[in-house]
């Protein structure tokens, strides 16, 4: 077996590795909130989450397309495989310390400042593509604020609506629907999140010379979906009780109309193929959502832990896959 041939099987494993930390990591950004209200218990809601995303994974390869070709171009990538190698394993370490403090930090942004960094290590600046690297840097910075801006939109749209329904009555009708919203948004993440890993392997196909487009392979699509899957069924309490309790109090009402803003903007962002980092995305349309209903009841201290690690996620993993790329390159 020609060293080549190992190093891809090697990307594959991490990119599947990181597919199923990103699911575990982000399982709370689906249920968090229908496990706050009580609308699923928790293993209900985990089992709920992990089937839609491996079928939201399965349904789209737009974005992933996006990540193959849109931040370095894998057909002029210098020592594209140590490039590969060294962003997935900075993703990976940066994902296990967010996880294990329980900070609601972005998959994406970690994989999109690793790949950045990695290609800068080895080839320069001038490796970046830059139209496209600065699209999918637009995406996400302005997803999050559009979902505090749609969630409170909607939010007041459903304040004027039922203002005079009874307040228990109206909670548990919400507590029923939110089972639909749950779903919907776990739906959307898989398509959104389970394709980024999927345009890595995919990238690291095209330089190692196994494929000459950027089409997503099916076994590539469906070994990134079930991993995504497993991953979200093991779960990750420590963000779940930071998205569904420390943001603010949500109730039914609450975590429907946040669930809908989430899901609108990440279905939004795959149709036009571009990624967006669905934990900030969700965090946001709560945020909205609380400020809507009373700013005072905002945690705000939450909402400025996460804005920190928005802004550190791209330079930070950016110079881990550096640091890695010069390490790896020590014994290759």
């Amino acid at each position: 077996m020609d060293s080549v041939l190992i190093l891809t099987i090697l990307i594959v494993v991490c990119a599947v590795s990181f597919d199923f930390i990103n699911g575990f990591h982000d399982t709370a950004n689906a249920i968090a909130t229908s496990v706050s209200t009580k609308a699923l218990r928790p293993r209900q809601a985990v089992l709920l989450a992990a089937v839609m995303n491996f079928i939201g994974a399965m349904t789209f390869t737009g974005v992933a397309k996006t990540i193959t070709k849109d931040i370095v171009d894998p057909f002029k990538l210098e020592n594209g495989t140590i490039v590969i190698l060294a962003a997935l394993l900075a993703a990976i370490a940066w994902n296990l310390i967010t996880w294990y403090f329980g900070i609601p930090s972005s998959s994406s942004h970690a994989l999109i400042g690793s790949i950045a960094g990695a290609a800068i290590a080895a080839a320069g600046f001038s490796s970046l593509n830059y139209s496209g690297f600065l699209t999918i840097i637009q995406a996400l910075l302005i997803s999050p604020l559009l979902a505090f801006g749609v969630g409170f939109i909607v939010y007041s749209i459903f304040k004027v609506i039922f203002r005079n329904n009874n307040l228990t009555r109206t909670n548990n009708n919400f507590r029923k629907i939110q089972v639909v919203t749950a779903a919907l948004q776990a739906y959307s993440h898989g398509t959104n999140d389970a394709q980024k890993a999927m345009g890595i392997i995919t990238m690291a196909l095209i330089v190692n010379n196994y494929q000459t487009s950027d089409d997503v392979q099916t076994w590539v699509q469906f070994i990134c979906a079930l991993a995504m899957g497993l991953g979200t069924s093991i779960g990750g309490w420590k963000i779940i009780k930071t998205v569904g309790g420390k943001i603010m109090k949500i109730r039914p009402i609450n975590g429907v109309a946040a669930d809908v803003t989430g899901a609108a903007i990440i279905f939004g962002a795959t149709f036009i193929h571009l990624p967006v980092s669905t934990t900030h995305v969700i965090s946001s349309s709560i945020l909205g959502v609380g400020s809507a209903h009373r700013v005072k009841g905002v945690k705000w201290g939450t909402a400025q832990r996460m804005l920190i690690t928005w802004v550190i996620t791209l330079p930070i993993s950016a110079t881990l896959a550096a640091l890695f790329y010069f390490f790896i390159q020590l014994f290759l």
